[in-house]
């Protein structure tokens, strides 16, 4: 992932309405349109304006099933971003930012 990726995933997260989104497919895993609309409190046409700026930052892909179209999170980009922001991670002291390896590990406070 280069600098250029990482913001347009940035820039669509930056949206109140497009985070919930995202988070409602990464909890789910995928969902048809007309549920994940229901999930999130928008109107069909609603969700799709949100779901179109999505689908260009690489954030969800979508397939067809019958007559539904099921969205689901990109992992792939998700964890591309993700090593990408913590490329260079507490420089060179990754102890610090253990948790974004190991998120099960216990946060540490400063001075504890």
């Amino acid at each position: 992932m280069d600098t250029h990726q990482a913001s347009g995933i940035l820039s669509a997260l930056a949206n109140e309405t497009r985070l919930g989104i995202f988070r409602t497919l990464v909890a789910k895993g995928g969902m048809p349109a007309r549920d994940l609309a229901d999930a999130v409190g928008l109107t069909p046409s609603n969700l799709s304006f949100h779901l179109k700026d999505m689908r260009f930052a690489g954030l969800v892909a979508s397939r067809r099933a019958g007559r539904r179209i099921i969205y689901r999170a990109n992992f792939d980009n998700l964890n591309a971003l993700l090593e990408f922001l913590a490329q260079d991670c507490c420089g060179g002291r990754p102890e610090l930012c253990v948790r974004i390896v190991d998120p099960a590990r216990p946060r540490t406070r400063k001075g504890a």
